[in-house]
């Protein structure tokens, strides 16, 4: 529960960084000044020093935070509505719905995640809203599985069987005593999956195939620093920490979702 409370705590400082990143930033993050460029942290007026090209470190950081989290929220919501309704439906309806929605999911599982975003993004090209699209698109399969699996267990259990025999139609069925049912496993789902999506999101604007090189992006600062990691740590340091701490506060928070959420863990805990 301490852990939780951390990761919660964690979490709550970058989101509140992110929405209040024009007020909290000391300085324009696409401001350019070779002249300060490189100036240490904790010098003149920047706090975490200033890069290659004299843009405040600090502020960068601020609105990266922006950019992870919104891509990483957005593409876990646009992945669970995609996954969430096909499992639905294949795990309800079964036959040839479960068939093809099964074989399309194999079908993808077969390409390595992160070559298949590569692939795509360097097809469309970097983009914020590309970024977002690709990754929800291309994660629902998770969500659409674990969703399959509960509601395959749920839909012949004698609650269910009672609703039919009542008259309830399958739509109302799936969504009043299916779905609610669900939402204890998907949002540990969609925990981790968030966790996940803000990496992916810096590993492709680390390779350039994300967010456009004007927006600030931990993955873009990280590979701005590599260059200058002997001589100007602090480029790639912080951004590489602030990375750090939000994907570890994701997991946090995650790991106590899932304990909370699975009865045998719980009652494991509590024994």
């Amino acid at each position: 529960m301490r852990l939780a409370a951390v990761g919660a705590l964690l979490l709550i400082v970058a989101v509140g960084m992110a929405l209040a990143a024009p007020w909290l930033a000391p300085h324009d993050p696409a401001a350019v000044s070779l002249a300060d460029r490189l100036t240490p942290p904790l010098t003149s007026n920047f706090v975490f020093g200033t890069d290659a090209l004299g843009q405040d470190v600090l502020s960068r950081v601020i609105y990266g935070a922006r950019v992870s989290l919104l891509v990483g929220f957005s593409a876990v919501t646009i992945s669970g509505l995609i996954g969430v309704t096909l499992g639905l439906l294949s795990g309800y309806f079964g036959g040839w719905v479960d068939a093809v929605v099964m074989r399309v999911a194999e079908v993808q599982l077969a390409f390595p995640t992160i070559i298949l975003y590569v692939a795509v993004m360097a097809v469309l090209g970097p983009g914020l809203e590309k970024l977002i699209a690709v990754i929800g698109v291309v994660g629902w399969v998770q969500y659409a599985r674990v969703e399959r699996a509960m509601t395959l267990s749920l839909r012949e259990q004698e609650f269910i069987q009672a609703a039919r025999a009542l008259g309830a139609s399958s739509l109302w069925i799936m969504l009043r005593h299916i779905l609610p049912n669900t939402v204890g496993p998907l949002t540990v789902v969609a925990s981790f999956g968030l966790a996940s999506t803000i990496v992916i999101e810096a590993s492709l604007s680390f390779l350039g195939l994300g967010v456009p090189p004007s927006v600030a992006s931990w993955g873009s600062m990280l590979a701005d620093g590599r260059d200058y990691l002997r001589a100007a740590w602090w480029v790639a340091t912080f951004p590489g920490l602030a990375l750090t701490l939000c994907v570890l506060a994701v997991n946090l928070l995650g790991d106590w979702l899932r304990d909370e959420f699975d009865p045998l863990l719980r009652g494991g805990n509590t024994a």
